[in-house]
């Protein structure tokens, strides 16, 4: 069973993530709290989309080496790096999803979790 860890530092990594993905010129930067959200297994989603693919790896490669040396936090788990199409970083608290811009249109997470309280970042 999963646990959900209570860091002290959960709105700090996901500042950073915001930061990173508007660095690395990410399109539509998300963020869903998802604490309110019974069901939910983290705290947030993080989420953006890119043109590429090679920018998709290059948005999710960023933030997993932010993370690690501004906050010392590591990627618990990783997926999507094989095709870069649907990169998912999950940090327990913070899940977060580079899509290619036709896979994050296709899956929609926006609307799936459309009564969660959504916070769209400038680009």
């Amino acid at each position: 069973m999963r646990i959900r860890h209570e860091n002290d530092n959960t709105e700090e990594v996901l500042a950073t993530i915001v930061e990173t993905m508007l660095e690395m010129k990410a399109k539509e930067v998300t963020t869903l709290d998802m604490r309110e959200i019974h069901s939910a297994v983290t705290d947030y989603f993080a989420i953006c989309h890119a043109q590429s693919k090679t920018q998709v790896n290059a948005i999710a490669e960023k933030i997993i080496e932010n993370v690690r040396n501004k906050l010392h936090v590591h990627v618990y788990h990783e997926e999507g790096f094989e095709n870069s199409e649907w990169i998912l970083l999950d940090y327990i608290d913070i899940v977060v999803h580079v899509f290619l811009e036709s896979k994050r249109e296709f899956y929609k997470l926006e609307d799936l979790w459309a009564d969660t309280e959504k916070r769209i970042y400038e680009e």
